[in-house]
């Protein structure tokens, strides 16, 4: 497929910050999705909350899957748009590897434990996963990504006027990524297929978990219009699953026919020729239409609702920020708790700030269940360890 002038090109990537072995039957964007397919924090995702916790059952999406359709929603947006497929996949399949435990709970644990240590944001996380916390090569550290897919990944949401991580900062002065502009085009349709991807979703998993009835989904007039449209081409079914996977693989293809229309509006109303025009716009070039948001905010208001708010998801988020609350505590309080492998990257001489900062990478890197079997070890006194 011939690439639009816009598009990223292997041959113009920035490359590496380290040497790197030389492969010829594989693009540098390739090698870097294979690279991440490979690690262990993406085989980790799997085990790790987007709504439901890992013991939940019923087949819900993890982050792992999540990552899964984001990667497929992003192949299509980019083949769509003439833009580098590869580039995108290796960015969708990024993009989450620095959530913690729990979702969103424990990445509220843990922003709350590091308040006066630095902060922690999963964007950032995922940054040091890639460049440093995995440990595969003899002669680099990280997975030495593509400058590319490093930028994308860390401006997820888009330009980073203020920088409050001094992870950040540090790696910004080696391999400076340009953070006061936008990603790429690649990099937006993996911030834009991440959105479509979990407010689809989530509507499936709440569904089948019984929060919300197809007659309550109803009452969103564009839901309502896909369930009219499936019911009079399909009037003999009557599985209330196979309805609600029909709304949103409606729905999905509507909000990427939206993408791909509104960004093909912005690309010749903004004048966009190179890659370096979408990224110095002052706005994202692969957006949502006006209307579509209307309609993803009333869907976002309406899961909000009767979804993320519930008692049972408020409990388990409850429960789970307390799990993760009290192993950093414990930790900090007492370090030669920690596994010893964690304990050798402690020095003699460490100061709070280190110790909070490898506690914190330690905790993340947690599957759900990891974290709660390390709870149980040390918080359960019939429990060996």
């Amino acid at each position: 497929m011939k690439l639009a002038t816009y598009a990223t090109k292997a041959e113009n990537s920035k490359g590496r910050m380290y040497p790197d072995f030389p492969i010829v039957n594989r693009s540098p964007f390739q090698r870097d999705r294979d690279r991440l397919i490979h690690s262990a924090s993406f085989r980790r995702l799997d085990g790790k909350t987007q709504v439901f916790a890992y013991h939940e059952g019923r087949n819900y999406r993890t982050r792992l899957t999540h990552s899964i359709e984001v990667s497929q929603i992003t192949r299509t947006l980019c083949k769509s748009l003439n833009l580098n497929e590869e580039l995108g996949e290796a960015i969708a399949l990024a993009h989450d590897l620095g959530h913690s435990p729990f979702g969103h709970a424990g990445e509220r644990a843990l922003q709350n434990a590091m308040k006066n240590f630095g902060g922690f944001d999963h964007n950032i996380n995922s940054l040091k996963i890639i460049t440093k916390l995995e440990e595969r090569y003899p002669e680099f550290p990280g997975l030495n990504l593509t400058w590319e897919t490093i930028e994308a990944t860390v401006k997820h949401h888009g330009p980073m006027k203020k920088i409050e991580s001094q992870y950040l900062k540090d790696f910004n002065k080696k391999f400076d990524l340009d953070l006061k502009n936008y990603p790429s085009l690649e990099g937006q349709v993996g911030a834009i297929a991440d959105d479509i991807a979990y407010n689809n979703h989530d509507i499936d998993d709440g569904f089948r978990a019984g929060f919300f009835t197809l007659e309550q989904l109803r009452e969103l007039p564009f839901i309502d219009k896909i369930v009219t449209t499936f019911n009079k081409k399909y009037p003999n079914v009557t599985n209330p699953e196979i309805k609600i996977y029909g709304i949103t693989r409606s729905l999905i293809a509507q909000m990427i026919f939206d993408v791909m229309d509104n960004a093909k509006n912005n690309i010749k109303t903004y004048k966009i020729e190179t890659p370096e025009d979408a990224r110095k716009q002052k706005l994202f070039i692969i957006d949502f239409s006006d209307s579509m948001k209307q309609n993803i905010k009333k869907l976002r208001s309406f899961l909000k609702e009767n979804f993320y708010t519930t008692t049972p998801i408020a409990r388990m988020d409850m429960k789970s920020q307390r799990l993760v609350e009290e192993l950093f505590g414990l930790f900090m309080e007492n370090p030669k708790l920690l596994p010893m492998d964690i304990r050798k990257k402690l020095s003699a001489k460490s100061k709070d700030k280190e110790l909070a900062e490898t506690i914190c990478d330690y905790i993340a890197n947690m599957t759900d269940i990891m974290a709660i079997e390390e709870h149980t070890r040390l918080f359960d006194p019939n429990t060996r360890f």
